[in-house]
């Protein structure tokens, strides 16, 4: 089942099945994702509430490995994205390149400034890149600086529950910079966006899933004596430890089961790893109307 979601959603081939007992913990994350409203390509949502169309120009802050950029190339979007890595830059850029005809670019930043001229983008990504910048509140002005009027933003960073728990297990690196130096309370992110001068539309928490997944990512490493350092995402590569694989055909099973959706929700909201916001920039001063789900 999932195989066939996957092929449904990447167009590229998908590599060779894996036997059974082998489970790939990006793939049940992936998976666990689209449950939650991720990448839903019929409609051109990367998440349930943010449209992506041919007419956008979609600015994606702190890119990675281009998740967004890529999802909205595939929707006929114009792509501006940044990252402080030049690899993660260079490697993106490529594929955008082989993918679009459309006007993109790439830079290499730390986002403070931007070289971009103001209101350059009808919808901003910036997700999981907060929680790095030791002052916040500055680099969600520049953002709002290039969001177009009625532009949206799509914006996430981590759960306090989800850090704390880690913080019992991850390495000290892990909470220092250049990675989590801030821990955003739910009202903290909510009060940083609405500082900025943006109105929330939608706000969910989710990824029960990839907190225990790093929970037993850091308790493999630990045990194995590797030593841990660099950020997260960069790390979490096939192979994968055996634990993590374990778990994650654990929680396959869980939500193949009659109400394994519920319970997933249910654990979501109990300890996520991510809080997620869609907010949208106002087209006047007048336009403060919004609502929060």
């Amino acid at each position: 089942m999932i195989r066939r979601l996957l092929a449904r959603l990447w167009p590229a081939p998908l590599p060779a099945p894996v036997p059974v007992a082998s489970v790939s913990p990006r793939d049940v994350g992936l998976h666990d994702a689209v449950l939650d409203g991720w990448f839903l390509n019929d409609s051109g949502e990367l998440l349930k509430g943010f449209a992506i169309t041919a007419d956008d120009t979609l600015l994606d802050v702190g890119c990675g490995e281009g998740v967004a950029s890529l999802f909205a190339v595939r929707q006929g979007a114009s792509v501006i994205f940044t990252d402080s890595e030049h690899d993660k830059v260079r490697d993106l850029a490529r594929q955008v390149e082989a993918q679009s005809d459309k006007p993109n670019l790439g830079l290499v930043s730390n986002s403070l400034p931007l070289p971009l001229a103001d209101g350059c983008a009808s919808k901003v990504v910036c997700m999981e890149v907060l929680e790095h910048i030791d002052q916040p509140e500055p680099f969600m002005a520049e953002l709002v600086r290039m969001g177009r009027p009625g532009a949206l933003y799509l914006l996430s960073v981590p759960a306090p529950v989800g850090e704390h728990l880690q913080k019992g297990i991850a390495p000290a690196s892990y909470f220092q910079s250049p990675n989590h130096v801030q821990i955003f309370t739910p009202e903290r992110f909510a009060a940083m966006v609405e500082g900025a001068g943006l109105v929330i539309e939608h706000r969910q928490a989710t990824g029960f899933f990839w907190v225990m997944g790093m929970i037993f990512f850091w308790a493999s490493e630990r045990a194995a004596g590797r030593e841990l350092s660099g950020a997260v995402r960069d790390r979490i590569q096939a192979p994968y430890p055996p634990l993590m694989e374990s778990w994650a055909k654990t929680w396959q099973d869980l939500l193949a089961q009659p109400n394994g959706l519920a319970i997933k929700q249910m654990l979501d909201q109990f300890m996520p790893k991510s809080q997620v916001i869609i907010a949208r920039k106002p087209l006047d001063a007048g336009d403060v109307s919004g609502r929060t789900a």
